[in-house]
């Protein structure tokens, strides 16, 4: 089927520029082909170093008139690896006709290179005096996101190109397009527990130290904690045991070491590193020793005048009002929420990190259109 809309257009390109996570390169020189000729000023970077670097970012900006406001748009180009068992080439953008009309293939159709296509269309529709924009775009969300949008705030700072409002083009959506729009996320902790004691043979075990009891009597302990109940935005937190390893071939051994990971979800009853203290002194109780990596605090949004107007936005177009929330894993919003209000907003995302990823394209056209009237309405503010 010839590619004849913008959108359609500009999101096939993007599918077929390989960016398994950290991206860098061909995918963005397809954005600054696409946001150049718009007028915006492209700022290319790389940072970090292996293994999780090196990472491409770009931050575009089009200035506005000299105290007109400022709204920027925020993504990612890179994408998690495909996997087996695609009906067609995932890097090749597939676009076909279904009972509901034609669909988009491709592995970034929905998360998120539908909705970076989607923003360049939008802001091809408004005027440069109508105010600031720009484009907040890393390579490096779906990996560690340690050297992605970190970097792109420190820069955005040093320039002093600081955002009235942020909005994020994660796929949001559950049912149907525009019935949720995330105003926060809940915290995100993960845990390494190892438990060490002294090797010796099963028929001796007094001149051995088995360090299993102890794990599985700390996991007992932990895994009894109630966090909390929820609270008025968020849901209970929650501590998981993501993996229990040994690793001990032999069978008449006991083993010197054995280790554990939690991962722990929470919400504004709580911050990481109390967390991290809470199961540290716990741990500590069973000898164990603990190794925490902290990926973002919760945080909202609250509801008030930005939560509206894309509410506004979603209902003009879709007729839906859609549902305030925070359910979900964790977003760069966890970072840009430093930076100025941010709320994120996008495509269905029943198909995201699975064979077949793919987006509707008449989704594709409602969301350029919502995301030129959330634009429109901030600059207007």
């Amino acid at each position: 089927m010839h590619l004849s809309n913008d959108v359609v257009a500009r999101a096939s390109q993007l599918i077929e520029a390989p960016s398994e996570t950290p991206a860098t390169g061909a995918v963005f020189d397809v954005l600054e082909a696409m946001l150049a000729p718009l007028g915006f000023s492209v700022h290319r970077f790389m940072a970090g170093e292996p293994p999780e670097g090196p990472v491409e970012n770009l931050f575009a900006i089009r200035q506005g008139p000299a105290g007109s406001r400022h709204f920027a748009f925020a993504g990612h180009l890179d994408v998690v690896p495909p996997g087996e068992g695609w009906s067609s080439a995932p890097f090749t953008a597939d676009l076909r006709e279904g009972p509901g009309g034609a669909v988009l293939y491709g592995r970034g159709a929905v998360d998120m290179k539908g909705a970076i296509a989607a923003m360049v269309c939008a802001v091809e529709q408004i005027p440069a005096e109508a105010g600031t924009v720009s484009f907040i775009i890393t390579g490096d969300e779906e990996g560690p996101a340690k050297y992605g949008t970190v970097p792109l705030i420190a820069h955005m700072r040093e320039v002093g190109a600081i955002p009235d409002f942020c909005l994020v083009g994660e796929p949001t959506s559950v049912q149907r397009l525009g019935d949720m729009v995330k105003i926060g996320r809940r915290g995100s902790v993960n845990i390494w527990l190892t438990a060490k004691g002294a090797q010796g043979h099963v028929a001796y075990p007094h001149l051995a130290d088995n360090p299993i009891p102890r794990l599985v009597a700390l996991l007992a302990e932990l895994g009894s904690i109630v966090l909390d109940e929820g609270s008025d935005w968020f849901q209970p937190s929650n501590l998981e045991v993501t993996d229990l390893e040994v690793g001990n071939r032999a069978t008449n051994v006991i083993p010197a070491e054995a280790r554990a990971r939690l991962s722990i979800r929470y919400n504004d009853h709580h911050t990481g590193q109390a967390l991290v203290d809470r199961v540290t002194e716990i741990a500590a109780r069973h000898r164990t020793e603990v190794r925490a990596t902290l990926h973002g605090e919760a945080f909202i949004t609250l509801p008030g005048a930005q939560s509206a107007l894309v509410s506004a936005a979603v209902e003009a177009e879709t007729g839906l009002v859609p549902e305030l929330s925070t359910t979900g894993g964790t977003s760069d919003a966890r970072f840009l929420r430093a930076l100025c209000p941010v709320i994120e907003f996008g495509l269905t995302n029943a198909t995201m990190h699975k064979t077949d990823e793919a987006v509707a394209v008449e989704d594709l056209h409602v969301l350029a259109r919502i995301y030129r009237r959330i634009a429109e309405a901030v600059l207007g503010e």
